[in-house]
C-alpha cells in the first residue's frame, strides 16, 4: 500500500518537475521530472507499490525496473521523512479522510 499525499501540503508543477511546500512545518521539497510523476501517481491514482512501478516502468523504458523500484523507495522515504506524505490506516477507502502523518519516520 503506498502513502497519499500529505493534505497540508502544496504540490507546485515547474518546467523542470515540481515544488511541494508543507503548511504544516514550513518544509520546502523540490522535485525533478520523474519525481513530480511519482507524486502524481500516488493514490488515488495507483494504490500499490508494484502498480506505481509498472506506470514508470511503461513511461520510462530505457531504465530498468529495479532501479526505478530502487528510486521510488528512496524518494517515498525521503517524504515520509520530511511529513510529505501519510500513511493510510488500514480498512479505510481512499474516500475517507483516515490518513496520519506518521510521527516516526524512517527509509522505506
Amino acid at each position: 500500500m503506498l502513502p497519499v499525499p500529505n493534505p497540508k501540503v502544496l504540490f507546485k508543477s515547474m518546467s523542470d518537475g515540481a515544488v511541494l511546500f508543507s503548511t504544516d512545518n514550513e518544509v520546502y521539497f523540490g522535485l525533478n521530472s520523474v519525481g513530480a510523476r511519482v507524486w502524481e501517481l500516488l493514490p488515488p491514482v495507483c494504490n500499490t507499490f508494484d502498480e506505481l512501478c509498472t506506470r514508470l516502468t511503461g513511461e520510462y523504458p530505457e531504465v530498468d525496473r529495479s532501479i526505478i523500484e530502487t528510486d521510488v523507495k528512496e524518494l517515498l522515504g525521503d517524504l515520509t521523512a520530511h511529513k510529505l506524505v501519510a500513511v493510510r490506516v488500514e480498512g479505510q477507502n481512499d474516500q475517507s479522510s483516515a490518513t496520519r502523518v506518521p510521527a516516526q519516520v524512517g527509509k522505506a
